[in-house]
């Protein structure tokens, strides 16, 4: 797309959504009959998450105007060892790679199957913990070998479906098992109750996605609320905040329906974009995300609108973000973890610190964000405290026309946020700028028209 200046104002699009590509795929593929997805995510990621459907039985093409037709499975996720087969037979493959959506969501929706798996990924991705979601399939009563470490992959999951009525799952580490769980419980024989347990709940508006995927393929289920001692029933819509203990789902054994369902733009990979409306020299207005979205990572531009950035909102031309002088701010993005490096890095072009709290589960990505973050940062001049849930970045004047070498970790999302620097004329140096691939492999297309309307 050859890039729009007009009243200086750069435009570009958004990509897909990552997290509503991965469900929507997985709830095409459950569904009976056929679905046609289109606006999905091309990415390295959403390509583990096919492979692994297309390992339980899910069948995909193209069409001609680049949508993907889905066959669904006709009864649920099969591996290998099912239903009398002979038991020497090879366990189905599901390689997540690193992945971590693919792996915590399709390891609970491939349990809710028959048959038996051998769930693996790349090293990062065997240090990642699973111990949460494997005790609570166990206790729907899958069975589990571990080849390493017990709690954490590679191992072999043996499944005859999920054989009990209720659940519990926390929200302490992630929101993906809880996601990876309601997806697959409409394919139970029977009611499932599923409660959020533990004693912290992060990254609610992922499971808000998964619901609305749910309900889009007529899956059915009622969420409940803990009011004075007794259980109601409320929209989903409605819930802004979750106190573990005091919220519950009941999924009926309703299965999907197949639909066509055209996927809406990201909010996690436009915030690159926004960011850079609110440091570089021009604003930056990104098209095809919707400010109405359930998406988390929408809080981009709260957030960048309290540090002080101009913002126009037109919901059928797209969000603009203007630059002005920025100021720190103490803010709370347990529910918006993906924007961290982005944020973190706005924060060092503003005039005073900034302090992020309570994403402590970021340790626990791709990398350790936090630390990669903090590190990384700091060879700008900035001075960067951690903390464990959190960091506090102070401003220091960064030095245009400096070579900074930067270390991505293998992180899409580090190599995305540390390119935001070249805005301040320092030129990064990014060890493996490939990485971006997993969630943007356009990225640095999209970038270039950034900096050359800079």
């Amino acid at each position: 797309m050859t890039p729009s200046n007009p009243n200086g104002i750069i435009t570009v699009q958004a990509p897909a959504s990552k997290s509503l590509s991965h469900r929507t795929l997985i709830a095409g593929a459950l569904a009976k009959g056929q679905s046609v997805i289109s606006g999905l995510l091309d990415s390295d990621d959403i390509m583990r998450t096919k492979n692994c459907l297309i390992a339980c039985g899910a069948s995909f093409s193209e069409t001609e105007d680049g949508a993907i037709q889905v066959q669904g499975m006709e009864d649920g996720p099969r591996g290998g060892n099912h239903d009398g087969r002979n038991r020497n037979d090879e366990p189905h493959e599901l390689f997540m790679h690193e992945s971590g959506t693919t792996c915590r969501i399709m390891t609970a929706v491939a349990a809710a199957g028959k048959g038996t798996f051998h769930v693996h990924g790349a090293p990062r991705m065997h240090e990642r913990p699973m111990k949460e979601l494997v005790e609570a399939l166990s206790h729907l009563g899958v069975q589990f070998d571990f080849q390493g470490q017990e709690g954490h992959l590679p191992f072999i999951m043996e499944t005859k479906g999920y054989r009990k009525k209720v659940v519990d799952i926390t929200l302490e580490e992630s929101s993906q098992y809880l996601s990876g769980l309601l997806l697959g419980a409409p394919l139970s024989e029977k009611p499932i109750l599923i409660t959020v347990s533990g004693k912290k709940a992060v990254s609610w508006p992922y499971v808000a996605l998964t619901l609305q995927i749910m309900e889009d393929f007529k899956a059915k289920f009622a969420v409940e609320i803990l009011q004075e001692g007794r259980w109601m029933e409320v929209p989903w819509r409605s819930i802004r905040q979750v106190d573990p203990g005091a919220l519950r789902f009941h999924v009926e054994p309703s299965g999907y329906e197949a639909a066509n369902y055209r996927v809406e733009g990201d909010w996690s990979n436009s915030s690159y974009f926004l960011a850079a409306g609110a440091i570089g020299k021009h604003p930056v207005k990104v098209q095809g995300i919707r400010p109405d979205s359930l998406q988390g990572d929408s809080a981009i531009i709260d957030i960048l609108a309290q540090m002080g950035a101009g913002l126009n909102v037109t919901p059928d031309k797209g969000i603009t973000i203007y630059p002005r002088k920025l100021r720190g701010i103490n803010v709370d993005m347990g529910k918006c973890p993906d924007l961290v490096p982005t944020i973190a890095v706005v924060a060092a072009h503003a005039v005073s610190p900034t302090t992020i709290r309570n994403v402590a589960h970021l340790r626990i990505k791709e990398c350790d964000r936090l630390l990669a973050c903090a590190e990384q940062i700091a060879k700008t001049g900035c001075s960067v405290e951690q903390f464990e849930d959190g960091m506090k970045i102070t401003p220091a004047p960064l030095e245009s026309g400096t070579a900074i070498d930067f270390e991505t970790y293998g992180d899409h999302r580090i190599a995305m946020s540390m390119s935001l620097f070249e805005l301040s004329g320092i030129n990064p140096d990014l060890d493996n700028p490939a990485c971006v691939g997993k969630s943007f492999p356009q990225f640095f297309d999209e970038w270039e028209k950034v900096l050359e309307g800079q």
